[in-house]
């Protein structure tokens, strides 16, 4: 039985992820390519806008009205529809994209795909503890396989090409991917196991009722305090997401490393992140008893700095040693934020909460942090590269590792460290 739960968890993960591989890393490369290069942090910030509030919402129907395996389904059901509709318009459209028409459409399937993100976790603690499973020892090795069915969809995107030999990941063929992928997990959510509603029969408020509950964790200190640097390293978290296929692509059009494999599958070098995301999530557990969970977020913002700085100075050439050793500190710097301030959030929020407390935390880090993240980063690249004379990519990367290097700095000094856990619940 505990190996059948397993199964079906790591499954849904497998699922869930790839959807999301199949394009995160590289639309960027395919607005490149259809003349949108200056909107880049546009689509990539909607995901960001969309999950200020859609977590929150979707969250606080999984606690209170609709079971959280059924309201998975149906939220990646519409984001697929909705995905695989922008790439039948990308197919139709070709160079002659516009964006008044491309833009809607993904972002209609963004602001139902994030919040599964939030709420395929929910299900898998709600699933686990049903069953008896310690979350923090059995979750990691269950998540690790999202980032299988990630780097999966990449690595598809990647090396599939079209009847004309381009690569999907230079075109709409990422969609119809993701899109298919979606369907999927909707499918397959039927089967998964019964995450029961919380229906209290107590009387409570209009802004209880809503889950506003969540927000009053606010109160206390510690985890504000924690919200509030999860929402400054959320800004990291979408940046080389949005940049980082179109910079090693831009390296064909050097003569230098027009050659280079790097330069030429951008997707499967990147791939190498979510490789090392593998380990990284395997790596939590002991981490989290090891350092606790300030030790832990410290050495995942400074995981960033190297992420950004290694972009800087690399190149698919001779430099290529640097991009992949970016590739492996990603591991780090997105498991241990992520992943461990999941676990935290989890294990501080009361039973009644705790989809929407997943929800708040997606707020603040894909939500407010990544949108204002986005939005930046673009402007910095708009200035260094897109509008510069003389494109200087180095530049934009050196900005966004000071920055990490400074939030790094901040947290340091202002987050109390609350210890190795067990951590105290809070109670709204």
């Amino acid at each position: 039985m505990d190996k059948a739960i397993r199964i079906r968890l790591i499954l849904m993960n497998f699922l869930q992820w790839a959807v999301w591989g199949a394009y995160l890393t590289s639309m960027g490369s395919y607005l490149v390519s259809v003349g949108l290069a200056d909107k880049i942090g546009l689509f990539y910030a909607m995901q960001g806008i969309v999950s200020i509030f859609m977590p929150a919402i979707i969250g606080i129907i999984a606690d209170k009205y609709v079971p959280a395996q059924r309201l998975l389904g149906l939220c990646h059901l519409i984001a697929g529809a909705a995905m695989i509709a922008a790439g039948w318009y990308g197919m139709a459209s070709g160079t002659d994209v516009r964006f008044g028409i491309l833009f809607p459409l993904y972002a209609l399937s963004v602001a139902f795909y994030m919040p599964t993100i939030a709420l395929s976790n929910s299900v898998a603690f709600k699933v686990l503890v049903k069953n008896g499973f310690d979350t923090v020892r059995d979750f990691p090795p269950i998540r690790v396989f999202g980032t299988v069915g990630f780097i999966c969809s990449m690595l598809c995107v990647n090396f599939m090409t079209d009847a004309d030999g381009v690569q999907f990941q230079h075109t709409y063929n990422q969609f119809f991917v993701s899109g298919i992928a979606g369907i999927a997990v909707f499918l397959y959510s039927f089967t998964l196991p019964e995450c029961p509603v919380n229906r209290s029969s107590e009387s409570r408020s209009l802004a209880d009722a809503l889950g506003a509950k969540a927000f009053r964790l606010f109160r206390d200190r510690g985890m504000a305090t924690f919200f509030i640097f999860s929402m400054l390293l959320g800004v990291a978290l979408q940046i080389t997401n949005g940049f980082a296929n179109p910079f090693i692509s831009h390296f064909t059009e050097v003569p230098e490393y027009a050659d280079t494999w790097g330069a030429r599958n951008a997707n499967a070098l990147i791939s190498i992140s979510q490789m090392s995301e593998t380990l990284g999530i395997l790596l939590i557990p002991v981490a989290m008893k090891i350092f606790g969970i300030k030790r832990v977020m410290l050495i995942a913002m400074i995981a960033w700095v190297f992420r950004f700085g290694l972009f800087g100075v690399g190149n698919p050439g001779p430099g290529v040693w640097m991009f992949i050793l970016s590739m492996i500190v990603y591991g780090v710097a997105f498991d241990f934020f992520n992943i461990s301030g999941a676990l935290y959030v989890e294990q501080r929020s009361s039973d009644d909460i705790k989809s929407s407390a997943q929800g708040l935390f997606m707020l603040m880090t894909n939500g407010i942090g990544a949108t204002v993240g986005t939005l930046s980063a673009q402007a910095v690249v708009n200035h260094f590269v897109y509008n510069a004379a003389e494109p200087d990519w180095s530049a934009a990367w050196y900005i966004f590792a000071g920055y990490a290097l400074v939030v790094a700095i901040l947290f340091a000094i202002f987050f109390r460290d609350p210890g190795k856990g067990p951590y105290r619940k809070i109670t709204v």
